[in-house]
């Protein structure tokens, strides 16, 4: 029989972080995942340590924006038809964090994350040999409508009172940064502290061989054979039960299934985005991760050619993915910048946990001693995962934590 001081159920890049942090404070800690470290979310994404994480995406919350994302969502979310019904509880949860004074609390408390969510990854990749995957480029957000760009005063906003750097970018200022786009003459802002990375998944990788080389353990395994027992929770993996007083569950979009089994119920709904690599055409460049915000993609440069990310629809987390998800997406980012030929055929998908409120769930589970939660919010959790795994860390171990857990905590849901 294998104890450990915890077991971690996720080995994305929250888990691996959570995981991580726990063992600089001396825990013994097991990370079980169904799939191998890195190999889904964390893999799949537009590789953005974004700086202007403050605000939750937009969501449907009258009858006429539900309908308008099912059949015309445009460059929005959109709506899976199969999803609907089990989507109703969550938006009418969604509609309550909607007023300004919820949104403020939101962005105020997601400050701190996001403040020290760059100088957490850039720790973790110094220690495991990966700073080669992150550059300084900044992130360019582009916008077709005007009232998409007034839109954008919201999280300018917030910026203004963090003091997060911003620019808006005149025809002449994005001509230079990035000479090959084909803009029309419309708005686009620069987020210049803004980071990437040239291969989420191989950051992922990097952090889990960290983890192994400073003695922790990573199986595959799956986690819905978690079950309480009188010392706390046991797990089976590959190499047989594993026993640990505290468990951790990061399992995005999937920690509903695993609670669910054990008589809790939390609001998450599936965000599912897809990626796609293009060879590089000769003689164009580009320089940072460029979004078109009312496209609905982005465009980033990595290491097998440029990324194209889009395609995105809330979802069942188990639903088949569409292989057409990507097509509006890439005739607009065609017309937008210059694409060689497909890296792949099948656009690659993932699925991403969405809370109600925009903010992820940090801590434990009443009712249900040893239980922790990690679930990162849609398209922060790469960004935030080592900022968050430091906050749930200082948390389990009765440390001051560097940022107030109480925002985060599940018994705003439970």
């Amino acid at each position: 029989m294998r104890t450990f001081d915890a077991i971690v159920l996720g080995g994305g890049l929250t888990g691996l972080s959570v995981a991580l942090h726990l063992q600089a404070r001396g825990w013994l800690c097991l990370v079980l995942d169904r799939a191998g470290p890195g190999e889904e979310a964390s893999r799949a994404n537009a590789g953005i340590l974004g700086c202007d994480a403050f605000l939750r995406p937009d969501l449907p919350l009258t009858t006429g924006e539900v309908l308008l994302r099912l059949v015309r969502p445009g460059g929005a979310t959109r709506i899976d038809p199969r999803a609907l019904a089990s989507l109703i509880p969550f938006l009418k949860v969604a509609g309550a964090f909607d007023a300004p004074r919820a949104v403020s609390g939101a962005a105020r408390a997601l400050a701190p994350l996001q403040a020290a969510a760059i100088g957490e990854h850039l720790a973790l990749a110094r220690a495991a040999s990966a700073l080669r995957f992150f550059r300084r480029t900044g992130w360019v957000k582009l916008y077709r409508r005007p009232a998409s760009f007034q839109a954008s005063e919201q999280d300018r906003h917030f910026a203004r009172i963090f003091g997060v750097s911003y620019a808006v970018l005149s025809d002449d200022d994005l001509r230079e940064m990035e000479p090959d786009l084909a803009w029309p003459d419309l708005a686009a802002i620069s987020w210049p502290d803004s980071q990437s990375v040239s291969s989420p998944g191989g950051v992922a990788k990097a952090y889990a061989r960290l983890f192994r080389e400073r003695g922790g353990a990573v199986e595959t395994g799956n986690a819905a054979t978690l079950v309480r027992i009188r010392s706390g929770w046991a797990v089976r993996g590959a190499r047989g039960e594993a026993r640990a007083p505290v468990v951790v569950a990061a399992l995005g979009a999937a920690t509903p299934d695993i609670l669910r089994s054990l008589g809790v119920s939390l609001p998450v709904a599936g965000l599912r985005g897809y990626h796609r690599h293009f060879r590089a055409v000769h003689g164009v460049r580009l320089s940072r991760p460029v979004t078109d915000v009312d496209g609905g993609f982005t465009l980033t440069p990595m290491d097998r050619g440029v990324r194209l990310v889009g395609g995105h629809e809330l979802t069942h987390a188990d639903a088949p993915p569409r292989d057409t998800a990507l097509e509006r997406a890439e005739r607009a980012a065609r017309a937008l910048f210059p694409l060689g030929a497909r890296v792949e055929e099948t656009p690659i998908p993932a699925v991403r946990a969405f809370l109600p409120d925009g903010l992820p769930v940090i801590g434990a589970v009443p009712d249900l001693p040893g239980l922790w939660l990690a679930v990162p919010h849609a398209r922060d959790g790469f960004a935030l995962a080592p900022a968050l795994g430091r906050l749930l860390a200082e948390t389990m171990a009765g440390e001051r934590p560097f940022a107030d857990p109480a925002p985060f905590a599940p018994t705003r849901f439970l």
